[in-house]
Formats: structure tokens, C-alpha cells, sequence
């Protein structure tokens, strides 16, 4: 179907094309990723724009010997395709199929995994002073893109780059957030070095220079200079080379040959080298070109949507309406506006509305300064990325008594994305904080007026919710008003509860009602009980004891989060310090040991043992 791809099974296969045939490959691989992500769902805009780059690499590097490592991971598609993946590609992001990120397992060509941003420059110093002390001649090549930037990491990592070291940054800028702070930085002078052209005067300058005798190196030492103090007072000088990086670009990274010029000359330098390129998002596909946001991570073109709605876009406009009555509501989100749902805030409260960029761990002190200050600071955030602030939360909020808001989206499972985003660990970290009231809401209702609460009052709360949207049959069946969030049960008579409990939160509560209608067939009689506060769980703990029975009985806590230090766990340990389930088999349905990779969510749920067949098996009595 493809000339030239077809033939390519490995970066060897790279080495003997023709520039006609690189041109052909680069379409081909463009049409491929089209045909193939729009199929599967995936990151298509920013794997469309280095395509160049990614060609590139293979050619003038020698892989695996020599070292890729991609931040974040998401456009490491064509890096994929290049090293023999190219057949598999109709299983991304799918059970026991291709990661949608770098991962070490899964190819030699992978030297490192990833999900998260900022981290590859750091990763790839460790690697290139591993080579430094084995006294290996391999070279490490970090591809970072401009977001990345605005991550405090990429700094601390520069900082510590040593100038002998056989280390290659790319700096894959795509008219994102770095663009002022680097791309105008020094534009005129870099356009006159980003040719042949220079790079060979300049040798033969240096070589004509140095050959005089005696007064051969002074010239080229105060020319040097004289160059050095000339950039520094008319272009301000280099921010990379500042820092000892040897700094070349910007260049089109949609050129091929630019780009291949390019990384042959960092090589050429020797030493820690910065190539900043400059493409173009979804390039060769004009829809993401126009929609790059839209085209950064797609669901498979045929998904369906829900059609009330996802928790994220009804976030948006609750907030938007509370800020409406208080001046104080304050937004913060890291990079995360779209998938937060917190662009109509944008639109509406610009002065209001902080994009800190990729610095989930500044955001969350920032957040500490607007509460001290007086405001009421909410940070919409993934979970995956919140753990990433961990310190600032316990040290710069908790510890210091300042409220505010944590809308913590994308909790429990990242089915697609696999195990760098599962959002399983939240709850059990935030338990360990002092004076927070953590929630999870199962419908849209209750998610409100959850958020109302949480800036009607004083301290710090968080709402935990997951993608998606809200499970209408369940949530009918708990459709009860209770503005404190206490506990709702189902199966309940009389005030109290059958000898047989399940205790969860969440959308797993769907597996709960599932096994309790399993479990009727089998002539057990089960009752449910939903938590909405996570934490403290003191009086959800006593809500729940005067609601046991005194029979013998079972009570499975299910939860999709970990089982060391969840909610489960802590719920369980204050019912028994109270004597509540003393008479009862007790068992806890958490994650536990190795974190799964990308499934579906119900394989997710099986695989870790929190399903409702796993329920079922120990409420009956069958071996587990």
C-alpha cells in the first residue's frame, strides 16, 4: 500500500534513501498516521508535526546505541513506526496493543518511559553521564517540545548540564507557550547561523586563524569575544548558551534537509548542544493545521459521546456561575484549560483566569498565595498531574490552615492512556492531609452543589470525578437531596441494612449494583451503601455502624483507587476500632501491586480484581 514505508522495518532502513525517497516517506507517514489515529484515537497534530524531525533522528543518530528520549511521549508515533512498530499500530491504545506514550518494554528503541512533561532533559543527563563514566561514545538525544517550558524541571535539568557531555536537546517549538520567551530571542543572528554556509566559514575562519603562528589563537580568542560582547548588548544574548548549552536555530523543522543539516552540525560540535526547531502542528493535514488544540488528542472518529454531557463541561459552567456572585473565584489551571473545561471562565473572567503553564507544582503555592491573600483560588487538575504537587499541597496549604478549592478531574482509571495517567492515587494521598474534605460525586447534581458548598465555606476541599459523565440508572436509583453528602444507600429497610454490605464511591458503584443484582438471582439478599465524603470519615463511619445489622454477614469496600492508605482501608479501620463489623467477613476490593496498563474499563476492573464478578464470588462463597 506504501512504496516506500512498507520497506522500512527498522532506522537501518533509513540509512541508503535518496532525497526523493525521504520526501515520499514523509508523505507516506503523514497519510498513515491519518489513516491509522483517526481509526484508534490518539495524539495526531503534534506526531504530524515531527515527522521531519523523527526521520531525521534515525538517519544521523545510530539507534539504539545512540539514545532517544521523547517528553512526554505522545509524539513518539513516527519514532514508532520507524523501529518496526508500524503493524501493530492498529492495536494503540488498546489492550495488550501499543502504548500512546514511550514505554521501556515495549522496544529496545524506548530508553526511557514517559506520560508526564518536563522530565526527558533530566532523564537523558542521566544517561549521558552514565556514558561519561563508562567511557562510552554514544550520544543522548532529549526532544522536548516548547510547552514543556513552562515546567520548572527543564530548568533545574539545564542547570546541570556539563558542556563535555555527548547530550543533543531539541527544542521542537509549535507556536506554543515558549514562543516569545525563545523564538524572538535571538532571531536575526540565529537565521544567519542556521546554514551550511556559516557553519563552514566559521570552521574555515577558526582553521585560518588558529594556523598563524604566535598570534594565531589570541585573534580567534578576542574574536570570540568581540562576537560575545557584540551579541550580548544587540540581542541580548542566548538564554541556552547562557547556561553553557550550545544553542543552533531556529530552523524549519518541516524541512527535512534543514533538519538533517541541523543535527549533523549539533554532532559536529560535540559537547551539550540545543537544536531549536520551529513546525507546524497537524502538518500535511489541513484540519489539524486550522484545529491544532482540536487535533492534539482525538477519540477514534466513530466514538460516541455522551450525550448529557461529561463532568469537565458541566465544571465550566458551575463555576462560571458562582464566580458570577463573588469577585474572590480565582481559576488556575496548568496547561489544562480544553481538557478541564474551564474555557468558558476563560472567555468570561480573563482577570480571573490564571494558565500557569506545566507547573502543577507552582500552581498549587500560587494557589496557597491567592487564599492567604483573600481570594477563593479553585485549581482544576487531573490527578495524574496533581500528584506532581504534592509538598506544596501538604507544606504551602495544609500545613499553613488556607482554603480553597481542588477540582480533581480524570479520577479512578485512564482506560486509554494507560498507567502513567490512572488516576488511582488521590484519595489516598489527600487522606493524609489536615483539614480537607475531599468528595466524589456520582451525578451532575450533586456535583454542583458540591462546588457551591466547597466556596460557601471556609477550608480546603476537593472534588474528585472521573472522564466521562454521569450514569443516569444509577444515579435514579440514589436520587436522594442531602446537602451535607453523607452516606446513600440502596437496599436499605427500616433503617437498617441487610446482613450483606457492599461499601463503595464512584462510578464503580455501577459494579456494586451490577453484583447486587447477580448476587438476588442467587437468592442473597445485598444491601449498598455510597459514599459522597471520602474524607474526614468519622460520621460517615457512624452513619454507617447504626445502619449494620448485629447478624453475621459480609461486607466488601470497593473502591477504584489503591489499597494502601485508601479510603477503604481507612474506612474499614474506623468501623472496626468501633466494633461495628466485628461479626461480620469483611474484605477489601482495592488496587493492588502492579498497575495495569491501558484496557477497557472493565478488563481494568477485572485484571486488578475490583469487578463485580469478583464481589459476587465473595459474597456467594465461591473461591476467589
Amino acid at each position: 500500500m506504501y512504496e516506500i514505508l512498507d520497506k522500512i522495518n527498522s532506522p537501518q532502513d533509513l540509512k541508503g534513501l535518496d532525497e526523493k525517497q525521504i520526501k515520499k516517506l514523509n508523505e507516506e507517514i503523514r497519510s498513515f498516521l491519518v489513516e491509522s489515529v483517526t481509526k484508534t484515537g490518539g495524539h495526531l497534530a503534534s506526531n504530524l508535526g515531527v515527522v521531519e524531525l523523527s526521520v531525521a533522528l534515525h538517519r544521523v543518530f545510530d539507534t539504539p546505541n545512540d539514545r532517544i528520549i521523547f517528553d512526554v511521549g505522545h509524539q513518539s508515533y513516527v519514532h514508532k513506526i520507524l523501529t518496526g512498530r508500524k503493524n501493530r499500530f492498529s492495536t494503540l491504545r488498546c489492550e495488550n496493543g501499543l502504548s500512546g506514550f514511550t514505554k521501556m518494554s515495549e522496544s529496545e528503541y524506548d530508553c526511557f518511559g514517559a506520560g508526564h512533561s518536563s522530565t526527558a532533559i533530566s532523564a537523558a543527563l542521566g544517561f549521558a553521564q552514565a556514558d561519561r563514566i563508562a567511557g562510552r561514545d554514544n550520544y543522548t538525544v532529549a526532544v522536548v517540545g516548547d510547552g514543556a517550558f513552562t515546567g520548572g524541571m527543564v530548568y533545574e535539568a539545564l542547570n546541570n548540564c556539563e558542556k563535555n557531555l555527548k547530550l543533543i536537546i531539541i527544542l521542537n517549538e509549535n507556536e506554543m507557550s515558549i514562543s516569545k520567551n525563545v523564538g524572538n530571542l535571538s532571531h536575526h543572528i540565529s537565521k544567519m547561523r542556521a546554514t551550511k554556509g556559516y557553519f563552514r566559514f566559521k570552521r574555515g575562519v577558526s582553521r585560518f586563524f588558529g594556523a598563524i603562528p604566535l598570534v594565531g589563537k589570541p585573534i580567534t580568542r578576542a574574536f570570540s569575544w568581540v562576537k560575545f560582547k557584540a551579541k550580548s548588548a544587540v540581542y541580548n544574548m542566548n538564554f541556552f548558551e547562557n547556561m553553557g548549552v550550545k544553542y543552533l536555530g531556529p530552523i524549519n523543522g518541516n524541512d527535512y534537509y534543514t533538519v538533517e543539516t541541523m543535527l549533523s552540525e549539533a554532532k559536529k560540535r560535540g559537547g551539550c548542544v540545543l537544536v531549536h526547531l520551529k513546525t507546524v502542528k497537524g502538518c500535511g493535514y489541513d484540519d489539524a493545521v486550522a484545529n491544532p488544540e482540536k487535533y492534539h488528542g482525538i477519540s477514534p472518529f466513530d466514538s460516541k459521546r455522551p450525550q448529557n454531557g461529561s463532568f469537565s463541561s458541566h465544571m465550566g459552567q458551575y463555576l462560571c456561575d458562582f464566580a458570577e456572585t463573588d469577585g474572590r473565584v480565582c481559576a488556575i489551571t496548568a496547561a489544562m484549560s480544553c481538557g478541564t473545561g474551564l474555557e468558558s471562565f476563560e472567555k468570561r473572567f480573563p482577570q480571573r483566569y490564571f494558565d500557569v503553564g506545566i507547573a502543577e507544582s507552582h500552581a498549587v503555592t500560587f494557589f496557597a498565595g491567592l487564599s492567604a491573600a483573600g481570594m477563593k483560588p479553585v485549581f482544576a487538575v487531573y490527578s495524574t498531574f496533581l500528584q506532581r504537587s504534592y509538598d506544596n499541597l501538604l507544606h504551602d496549604v495544609a500545613l499553613q490552615k488556607l482554603g480553597g478549592l481542588l477540582l480533581i478531574d480524570r479520577a479512578g482509571f485512564a482506560p486509554e492512556d494507560g498507567a502513567t495517567h490512572h488516576g488511582i492515587y488521590d484519595a489516598a494521598f489527600l487522606s493524609q492531609l489536615g483539614g480537607i474534605t475531599v468528595y466524589e460525586p456520582i451525578s451532575f447534581s450533586a456535583f454542583e452543589a458540591m462546588i457551591k458548598k466547597s466556596l460557601s465555606s471556609d477550608g480546603l476541599f476537593a472534588i474528585r470525578y472521573p472522564k466521562g459523565g454521569e450514569d443516569e440508572e444509577v444515579v435514579d436509583l440514589f436520587k436522594r437531596d442531602d446537602e451535607n453528602f453523607d452516606i446513600l444507600t440502596l437496599g436499605e429497610q427500616n433503617g437498617t441494612l441487610p446482613e450483606n454490605v457492599i461499601i463503595t464511591y464512584g462510578r464503580i458503584v455501577t459494579e456494586a449494583y451490577t453484583a447486587q443484582k447477580e448476587l438476588a438471582k442467587k437468592g442473597i439478599d445485598v444491601g449498598i451503601v455510597l459514599l459522597q465524603t471520602l474524607k474526614p470519615l468519622e460520621k460517615q463511619a457512624r452513619l454507617i455502624a447504626e445502619k449494620l445489622g448485629s447478624s453475621k454477614g459480609k461486607i466488601a469496600f470497593l473502591e477504584e483507587g489503591i489499597f494502601e492508605g485508601g479510603v477503604s482501608m481507612l474506612l474499614c479501620e474506623k468501623l472496626s476500632e468501633m466494633q461495628a463489623i466485628s461479626c461480620k467477613e469483611t474484605a477489601i476490593f482495592a488496587i493492588r501491586g502492579d498497575i495495569p496498563e491501558q484496557a477497557p474499563i472493565e478488563s481494568l476492573y477485572k485484571k486488578c480484581g475490583i469487578s463485580c464478578d469478583d464481589v459476587v464470588r465473595f459474597m456467594s462463597g465461591e473461591k476467589q
